[in-house]
């Protein structure tokens, strides 16, 4: 009888740990700037991937702009530090938030640091992986408003066997993949959970969505 008290309240014990809910986000400091704008400036690529550190900054504004907020044109953004002999992702992201407030006069800037980007073979599959994370800066006073990461991959509820064919499908599918930039597809999943407000302990919602000061209470 003691044994089998003893095995429900273990199995009590684990079912309770498994229910423990996410730790909440402290948005204390998102809720006291309140931004309005975002610029998003070129990310830090730490991937072999030459392409990523673009591909990920094309396709930022749209879950930002759908979460509320007016984004700044990447492109026009990306191009102004051109002209202006700023290049390299480090550089850009090292210029003070002060004098980033000065020149765009935005509420806030994010910054993304891309870890993953590419496709990779891995024995018996053909891993397509984009992994990055943000942080989002208030201009004028230097404060982290949020900070998050996010991946996303191909291989998301795939399935293997055993046998010849599922190497040789795992070889033609990085080829393919390389050849057709999957990546890119992969990315863009990976900035939407990144950046979208529905997400848990994601970027909250701007003032320009109507769900705007009704999430995080």
């Amino acid at each position: 009888m003691k044994r089998i008290i003893a095995v429900f309240g273990l199995f009590a014990t684990l079912l309770l740990t498994g229910c423990v809910q996410p730790t909440s986000y402290d948005y204390s400091a998102f809720k006291q700037y309140k931004p309005k704008s975002i610029l998003v400036v070129l990310p830090q690529n730490n991937s072999p991937d030459i392409n990523a550190s673009h591909s990920v900054l094309a396709q930022a504004t749209r879950p930002l702009a759908e979460s509320g907020y007016y984004v700044f044109p990447v492109a026009v953004v990306d191009e102004m530090f051109k002209q202006n002999g700023v290049t390299n992702s480090s550089d850009i992201q090292a210029i003070n938030p002060a004098k980033l407030k000065e020149i765009f006069n935005a509420d806030s800037a994010l910054y993304i640091t891309v870890t993953s980007y590419g496709t990779a073979y891995q024995i018996i599959n053909s891993d397509t992986r984009v992994t990055a994370n943000a942080k989002l800066v208030d201009l004028a006073s230097g404060t982290t408003l949020w900070s998050g990461s996010a991946t996303a991959s191909s291989t998301e509820g795939d399935s293997y066997s055993d046998g010849w064919m599922v190497l040789i499908n795992a070889a033609i599918t990085q080829i393919t993949s390389t050849i057709s930039d999957k990546s890119y597809q992969i990315a863009g999943i990976a900035t939407s959970r990144l950046l979208s407000a529905n997400n848990q302990n994601g970027i909250l919602y701007g003032p320009r969505s109507p769900q705007y000061g009704h999430d995080a209470q």
